[in-house]
């Protein structure tokens, strides 16, 4: 998570003791079995049904008025019916809300029968609506009643009963005996086939999941609740699981996918005219803005949560919104107002007995360092460092916190102890993910804790053991899927030896990290590791975007000299330019947004030292690419650790052409083109040509890929930003199902091969999004992640008329002997020098070369 601990909500749950998600307290209303002996009474029950639906349906304003309606309009005809529907209008205000109606309208319900299910969800009602007035002691005695009905007989609205049990223990900070308790109420409705309630049920699981730091069984949860939802139609349930999975992305440290979730879930909650959890996605999507440094538009979110929760006049939701609002002010130094906000809130939680909830006392903590309070301070943030009951983001957000606190007071030693206390933390958690979707985002929440670490270092001029540190957070899902030695439960500085690595692979190696006060290069060689300071990661990042988009373009960058390709070389090359030597490759191990430039691209004042010529006008200027051989690699630790191929043979498997599955996927004539000249530099070799309707994830999963030195794909692809695992080769389909035409990243990372070189010849093999510590995932990341030594991908769209000449100069090349990345570089050049559309940096720059070796 972010650098600050975010306040809880949880929908119809009460406030948790940190950033929660919502479960969905969907309390069911069965018809109680009563004979219909007119058609009065059939028209009530048809009324009913309407209302009912429209409350699974999630339109609450309606099924409350349709409620409200139905008892009025049979109140002298009909007082069974009318008990039902005061019921579910009771239970509709509930949804929205508004406790203190739901309340009130309750306490002139009365019973009309012998039957007690609606008394058993009367009470259950009432328990949730006085657990979100702080009224615990009333809310238990209302269970302790319900219990006793339930205990009579197996009654359908008993498993509401063991749901509002859940609730309260979350209220009581018993997450334990809360999982506990919706487990029991999952089992219920599995076995009386309610499955309304078992996506509601599936929804808390998730959220007591998240809480107890499972996020990937809180995914799956989410996930499960969301697929039910959408089967039943329930469109409130469906936004309360897709703002629960904003929740699991948001504790993963996955903030992008995350915001997409709330804004899904409050666009969603607005149709549907659902306030209160319209209120909490906005504060959601408030948290995610926060995370991200934009301070403004959390703090607009924040203010129209507190709005909307006055004019609901939930207190709870106004707790929220006070800590959200105070923790931001303390953030941007606004600290009068932050002791304001805190002024507010803090009698507000203890009302009743309770404690102050750790995000509290976190802010707290910060105000006070940042008052120089210190004592006071590190007091907080002890506390809720050893608050066991606190979610592993909270905790380290402490931890950090408290190592800031520290290094301002000059005492480094106690700062670097916390600092790997903290990180320690931070790997024990990740040991426990399961899943590299899970394992992919969570990375990002120690982002900030490594680069106030790495920079303490650096201030220290132990410049070698920030470079350890730096490289212990990078690629560890990639090595660890690789069998790279990494530290699972512990952080502490790799055993490498950068002078002997840079000796092994006979490369200089530019090691970059971007942070946010301040960005470093380490430059290897095997006589010296050389550390330039850079600037913050924002400066950096603003140039990349700029070039970027002029590649994109088309445009020719050394003809019109552009700014941000001369101001890139010379801040991230130039000041190490006397390294790069022409018969010495180049190895970049980028970072961030750095992960999406092609460094060949830039711009070197004068012409090129290899043939004495520049590639602009008189020689002013010329690409990186004449200067040196370029790499991409993921760490030091994977570079070390890499053994060569086994495969030795020039064995080649080639799939493409496909049959097209889709006009959003249409055949091209130089597919086939491609393939042919490929082949053809294999002939009387072992060759496995998988083309037209052979040509399909199922073949190429079939094909024991393990056993070619060469593997390549002539096709389309895509790349999935919110889920890179999602990027695909695009092939033939091989079965009737939607998507049988999709290699799938997640598929490909899970098939072993040892191919030399994997080439990915179609747009965005590279991939769209870089996770922190990881670079770029997509399917190059997939392949290297499967056993590849080298991949070539593509950072955008490529070109069918000049991939195809890149690619037959690239095979030739191979033929001749030159390893992969020196045969890559002569096609780029060869494109680059001739007289052709073709030498500008939109058709050959695409293309990148990732190793591990």
């Amino acid at each position: 998570m972010g650098s600050a601990g975010i306040l809880g909500w949880f929908d119809n749950v009460g406030h948790s003791l940190r950033p929660q998600v919502f479960p969905c307290v969907c309390i069911i209303a069965l018809l109680l079995l009563i004979p219909l002996e007119d058609t009065r009474a059939g028209r009530a029950k048809a009324e009913y049904d309407y209302a009912w639906k429209l409350f699974q349906h999630g339109d609450l304003a309606r099924s409350q008025q349709e409620a409200e309606e139905g008892a009025r309009r049979f109140q002298a005809s009909d007082p069974v019916w009318v008990s039902k529907f005061q019921l579910l209008q009771a239970e509709s205000m509930l949804f929205r809300g508004m406790y203190g109606d739901a309340l009130r309208l309750l306490a002139a319900w009365r019973p009309t029968s012998d039957n007690p299910e609606g008394t058993i969800w009367k009470l259950a009602i009432e328990g949730v609506a006085l657990i979100h007035q702080q009224q615990l002691a009333a809310a238990d005695k209302r269970l302790v009643q319900a219990e006793g009905f339930c205990a009579r007989g197996d009654f359908a609205t008993c498993g509401d009963v063991l749901r509002a049990r859940g609730i309260l223990a979350v209220k009581q900070g018993q997450l334990i005996v809360a999982r506990k308790f919706f487990l029991e109420t999952f089992t219920f409705a599995r076995n009386h086939h309610d499955r309304f309630l078992e996506a509601s049920a599936a929804l808390n699981l998730g959220w007591a999941a998240l809480q107890i730091n499972h996020y990937d069984e809180a995914v799956d949860w989410s996930e499960s609740a969301y697929q039910d939802a959408i089967e039943l139609g329930a469109e409130d349930t469906v936004q309360i699981a897709s703002g629960n999975l904003g929740w699991a992305y948001f504790e993963l440290g996955d903030d992008e996918r995350a915001l997409a979730q709330f804004l899904e879930a409050e666009k969603s909650a607005t149709r549907l005219g659902n306030l209160r959890d319209q209120l909490k996605w906005i504060s959601t999507a408030g948290y995610v803005y926060r995370d991200t440094g934009d301070s403004a538009r959390a703090t607009q979110s924040y203010l129209q949560a507190l709005y909307l929760a006055r004019q609901l006049n939930s207190k709870e939701d106004i707790v929220n919104a006070l800590e959200d609002l105070a923790q931001v002010s303390v953030e941007t130094g606004k600290l009068d107002e932050a002791s304001a906000y805190i002024d507010q809130v803090a009698p507000m939680e203890r009302a009743g007995g309770n404690h102050l909830s750790a995000n509290v006392m976190l802010t707290q903590g910060m105000l006070a360092a940042a008052r120089r309070e210190d004592q006071q301070a590190e007091s907080l943030f002890r506390a809720v460092q050893g608050d066991s009951t606190s979610p592993t983001t909270t905790q380290l957000d402490a931890g950090h916190e408290l190592a800031k606190l520290f290094e301002r007071q000059g005492n480094t030693k106690a700062a670097e102890g916390m600092y790997k206390t903290t990180l320690t933390a931070f790997e024990s958690a990740r040991a426990k993910l399961k899943s590299e979707e899970s394992r992919l985002p969570f990375l990002a929440n120690a982002t900030r804790i490594n680069d106030d670490y790495i920079h303490l270092l650096v201030q220290q001029g132990r410049s070698d053991e920030a470079l350890d540190a730096a490289d212990q957070s990078r690629a560890r899902t990639l090595a660890q899927g690789l069998g790279v030695p990494v530290h699972e439960t512990s952080f502490r500085t790799a055993a490498l030896n950068p002078r002997q690595i840079a000796r092994k692979t006979g490369a200089t190696l530019l090691f970059y990290w971007l942070g946010a006060r301040q960005s470093y290069l380490w430059a290897i060689t095997p006589e010296k590791i050389t550390l330039i300071q850079l600037p913050a990661q924002d400066e950096l990042a603003a140039r990349v975007e700029r070039y970027r988009k002029a590649l994109l373009d088309l445009q020719e960058p050394v003809e019109a000299g552009n700014e941000d390709g001369q101001a890139l070389y010379k801040l991230l090359v130039a000041p190490v330019a006397t390294l790069i030597r022409s018969n010495t490759p180049v190895m970049i191990l980028a970072d961030g947004p750095l992960s999406l430039l092609n460094f060949e691209t830039l711009l070197v004042p004068g012409p090129s030292a290899e043939n004495g010529q520049g590639s602009g006008p008189e020689s002013k200027m010329h690409y990186l690419l004449d200067d040196a051989t370029l790499l991409s690699a993921p760490s030091l630790a994977t570079l070390a650790a890499a053994k060569p191929a086994r495969n030795a043979d020039r064995s080649l498997l080639l799939l493409g052409n496909p049959v097209s599955p889709s006009e959003d996927f249409p055949s091209l004539p130089l597919f086939g083109f491609e393939m042919t000249r490929i082949e053809r530099h294999f002939a009387g070799r072992h060759v496995a040509v998988f083309t037209g309707q052979k040509a399909s994830p199922a073949a190429y999963l079939a094909s024991f890929p393990a056993q070619y030195s060469y593997i390549h794909f002539v096709s389309h692809a895509v790349a999935s930003r919110t889920d890179p695992l999602d990027s695909a080769v695009i092939l033939s389909a091989s079965s009737q199902s939607g998507d049988s035409f999709k290699l799938y990243a997640r598929d490909i990372m899970r098939q072993p091969i040892d191919a030399r070189l994997v080439t990915i010849s179609a747009c965005y093999g590279s991939g769209t999004r870089s996770y922190a510590g990881e670079g770029l995932v997509g399917l190059s990341w997939a392949f290297l992640r499967a056993g590849a030594h080298s991949v070539i991908g593509a950072l955008w769209e490529v070109s069918d008329d000049s991939t195809p000449r890149l690619m037959d100069t690239l095979y030739q090349g191979l033929e001749d002997g030159q390893p992969p990345a020196v045969a890559l570089r002569g096609a780029k050049l060869a494109l680059l020098h001739s007289q052709s559309r073709f030498r500008i940096p939109f058709y050959w720059a695409p293309f990148q070369i990732y190793t591990r070796e």
